[in-house]
């Protein structure tokens, strides 16, 4: 992320003595043209001057030093090698501070050592279960974490990534209880029939979904019981997008959001954002219409915030919300990863995945993957469900099983149950505990930053679960039996980290040294910018191979990964490098390579990472001293 777009600072007050914030025709023209697809024209004359002056409120918001920066605004920097995002929730850390935001930000202050640049804050807001993603109140700060006041505080040395969980809402919400109080306002915020057979078996067998209850919960209301639509818990009702003064509030709320302090804006579960009976129910155009709605008023208002979707669903569903490049979200969660490195590390060969990075495009320049490998939730399945065959992911399911891992299930079309994720920490899947094994913790830290490492390399913006800075393992006593996802929230004290980074031996300090050390290198180096071209090589199934090289052409990695507990040599050919450099020069050994007739021979110890760099070693060190002397 350009280094100008952190630290957004917004006015407190509105300053309508400047003119007010009008469309341009182009862009008045689309988003009306969104409505009418959405509503039809009637509903569309009357929602347009709503949201106008929705954007006109901010926009009064907006010092003119910000409004200048928008108009030099690069779409095509918004994203650089120097972005590392943390995914943690804001009290998973327990410190000395005096809220749990304060804890974070001198946490974050001490140990990411300026490696990472941007936050992702999971759900801040009050809630009433699901770990926050059932808000009570999109506007406000869960008094229990801290204040906007904190937010701001992080804000002034991280970009931020918010959460937008515009799916649903909490049951306990003022909006669904006016909805319960039959307020007719709130009428149409959701949907909901007076009979579960209104919603027909047929119709029932249509619908994706990523659970196994039923989609129709009873509520008592003031005229009597109603059976409103609940994608993922009782708790969590969907909001009714059908109904325009729904789109107008949220609309406002992202706005909110942005004034607030999100660089990026993440839409949790926009799969199911639209609901249309005899559908799915899942990536509908009118969800799709919604996401690019959101886009035109950002690209309006707020340029320089980027929109990122979470879809948990089989790869080229998934990559649909990029749109055409240029019109839905910057960037996307790339689901498919984390079961392909996992695949990658269990087979001990790197063909598919190699296969599959071969194959990755992107739109633009403009957008890009999240690149991740673990998070607050489990390893989702879904992302490979097109790409690895059943008895590949049943392995995957196998083998994480073994590793303590749970399995967590969803309903199928046939109305069967099916594998949907696996609830296990990213550390654990990787390693069994050492008195299993007989593996020391040096071995296991070496396989763990391997495979983090290519989440690093590939194409994208890399992010890392605060439990993977710290090699968290699994939390089993934590698990309930609605709550299989607690393997992976264990709460983090701060003193036991900062006694265990005094011990240059222990499993957290080899993590932090080891990680954080490539990450470094990672951010200062062109080549791993997000749109800078990857080339696959095809060297040895056991080393996972990528060139990278940067946006200007002037700057050429080959990142070699060894996948496996052995040692391997490989040869790589002038034709494979299709380059003409016959120094290379390792950035994370500092060893120096020389490309011989042959071509270039290495030998990679179990889990080594090597990044060569084209055209750089020791020799160009001298040249220069003794130029100077």
């Amino acid at each position: 992320m350009q280094p100008e777009l952190a630290h957004v600072v917004h006015d407190s007050e509105p300053d309508y003595t400047r003119s007010l914030f009008q469309f341009e025709p182009d862009q008045k023209e689309r988003i009306y043209n969104r409505l009418v697809f959405l509503y039809g024209p009637e509903e569309a004359k009357k929602s347009f001057p709503k949201l106008e002056r929705i954007c006109q409120v901010f926009y009064a918001h907006k010092p003119v030093s910000l409004r200048e920066r928008d108009r030099r605004f690069q779409p095509s920097e918004r994203f650089s090698e120097k972005d590392v995002i943390l995914i943690t929730y804001g009290d998973l850390l327990t410190g000395e501070q005096t809220c749990p935001l304060k804890s974070l930000a001198a946490f974050c202050d001490s140990f990411l050592e300026g490696n990472i640049n941007t936050l992702h804050l999971l759900p801040f807001f009050p809630y009433s279960s699901d770990r926050g993603f059932s808000v009570v109140d999109f506007e406000q700060v869960d008094p229990n974490l801290g204040t906007w006041d904190d937010i701001w505080d992080l804000e002034k040395h991280y970009n931020l990534m918010f959460d937008a969980v515009f799916n649903h809402i909490s049951s306990k919400s003022r909006w669904f209880q006016e909805f319960m109080n039959c307020n007719p306002a709130y009428r149409d915020f959701f949907i909901w029939y007076l009979s579960p057979d209104e919603l027909t078996k047929e119709e029932r067998s249509k619908i994706f979904r990523p659970r196994t209850s039923d989609i129709l919960t009873a509520y008592q209301t003031l005229k009597g019981p109603r059976f409103v639509w609940t994608t993922f818990s009782a708790d969590q009702v969907d909001l009714n997008y059908k109904t325009p003064e729904v789109l107008l509030r949220v609309t406002e709320i992202l706005l909110l959001y942005v004034r607030h302090g999100a660089d990026i804006v993440r839409l949790d579960a926009v799969t199911y954002l639209w609901s249309e009976l005899g559908t799915s129910c899942a990536h509908l155009a009118q969800t799709h219409e919604v996401v690019k709605l959101f886009r035109d008023v950002l690209d309006a208002v707020a340029p320089e915030v980027s929109i990122i979707t979470e879809t948990n669903v089989p790869h080229d569903e998934n990559i649909s919300y990029f749109g055409d490049g240029a019109n839905e979200a910057q960037m996307v969660y790339n689901f498919a990863l984390p079961p392909l490195v996992l695949h990658t590390f269990y087979r001990q060969d790197s063909t598919t995945l190699s296969r599959w990075v071969e194959g990755l495009t992107l739109e633009a320049e403009t957008c890009t993957f999240f690149n991740f490998l673990d998070s607050h939730d489990g390893i989702g399945l879904m992302g490979v469900k097109d790409i690895l065959t059943p008895q590949d992911r049943q392995f995957i399911i196998d083998k994480a099983q073994e590793h303590g891992g749970l399995i967590s299930y969803k309903s199928a079309a046939d109305g069967s149950e099916e594998p949907y994720e696996i609830n296990i920490t990213w550390y654990s899947a990787l390693n069994q505990k050492p008195e299993l094994c007989g593996e020391d913790i040096a071995f296991q830290v070496k396989r763990f930053v391997a495979s983090r490492i290519i989440a690093m390399v590939i194409q994208g913006v890399p992010g890392i679960y605060l439990h993977s800075l710290i090699g968290t393992r699994n939390d089993i006593a934590a698990v309930t039996t609605s709550d299989q996802r607690a393997i992976n929230r264990t709460l983090i004290d701060e003193k036991l980290i900062k006694q265990a980074l005094k011990d240059p031996l222990s499993k957290v300090s080899r993590i932090n040294r080891e990680l954080g050390r490539l990450i470094s290198i990672r951010t200062q180096h062109r080549a791993f910018h997000p749109n800078g071209d990857q080339r696959v090589l095809f060297v040895d199934p056991r080393v996972f191979c990528l060139m990278r090289t940067s946006p200007e052409g002037d700057e050429t990695l080959l990142v070699l990964i060894n996948v496996t507990p052995e040692p391997c040599k490989v040869k790589i050919t002038p034709e494979q490098f299709g380059i003409d450099e016959p120094r290379w020069h390792d950035l994370v050994s500092d060893m120096q390579w020389h490309l011989s007739e042959g071509g270039l021979e290495i030998g990679i110890l179990p889990y080594d990472v090597i990044w060569l760099k084209a055209g750089e070693g020791v020799e160009d060190d001298l040249d220069s001293l003794f130029d100077d002397w």
